[in-house]
């Protein structure tokens, strides 16, 4: 599991701050805890993960 803050999963994927929290919120993604900073946490190949799930609805 690698935790990343949130902008740099948006360098890696490409998604918006922004998108990474709205998905926070809806419970899509989860949050795990903060940096000593307070910017949210999230794991990396659980970001992509479910940016390739959406890609395949989309497809479908």
């Amino acid at each position: 599991m690698a935790l990343v803050d949130l902008n740099a999963a948006q360098i890696a994927t490409g998604k918006s701050p922004a998108t990474l929290r709205t998905w926070i919120h809806r419970g899509e993604l989860t949050r795990h805890g903060y940096d000593p900073r307070g910017r949210a946490l999230v794991d990396l190949g659980e970001v992509q993960a479910l940016i390739a799930a959406k890609a395949t609805v989309v497809a479908a």
